[in-house]
Order: C-alpha cells, then sequence, then structure tokens
C-alpha cells in the first residue's frame, strides 16, 4: 500500500495556510494513511459485476401525492394578524439597514 510521509502532511498543511505541530503531522500522518490504505481495500473488491450502491436497502418515497386542495382567500389568511399592508402580513424588521 503506499505511504503518506509526514513531509506530503506538512507541504499540505502549508499550501492550506495550516499550521500544524509536529505531533499534529504525526497523528495526520498515521491517520490519513490508514485512510487511503482503507480506500485501497474497497478499490480490490469493487468489480464491475458488484453494483454502486448509495444506501444498502432500496428507498421508496414516502411522501403522499401533492393534491390541490382549498387555499385561504387574502382576507382569510390575513384576517387575524396583527398588522397587514399591501395585502401582505406586517413585520418588525429584524435585519439592519444592510437590506
Amino acid at each position: 500500500m503506499s505511504e503518506i510521509s509526514e513531509e506530503q502532511v506538512a507541504h499540505l498543511a502549508n499550501l492550506a495556510r495550516i499550521a500544524l505541530t509536529p505531533q499534529e503531522i504525526s497523528s495526520l500522518t498515521t491517520e490519513l494513511d490508514q485512510i487511503v490504505d482503507s480506500i485501497a481495500k474497497v478499490q480490490q473488491v469493487a468489480t464491475p459485476d458488484v453494483p454502486a450502491t448509495s444506501h444498502p436497502v432500496p428507498l421508496a418515497n414516502v411522501f403522499r401525492p401533492d393534491v390541490v386542495g382549498e387555499t385561504l382567500t387574502i382576507e382569510e389568511a390575513l384576517k387575524n394578524a396583527p398588522e397587514q399592508a399591501d395585502n401582505r402580513f406586517k413585520v418588525s424588521a429584524i435585519l439592519g439597514e444592510e437590506q
């Protein structure tokens, strides 16, 4: 299997502008090496006759179909609103002047 070196980790950290201690570089080197090894193992068993899957169990849509029903008129929707303006709910501004 391939091995990730501490020099490679340090180089990538430098490119990403991430300051790492020597202990962090050592730890990440071990972790990244294990990840690369795990990916290599998966690639060994992934053959063309095994279909790719995103989930081990087939999923089905559990939503009900959309059905158009009765809707409120503007007047009905706004009748209990504390404030309204121009056929809309009026609410206090919650954002600054940048809007």
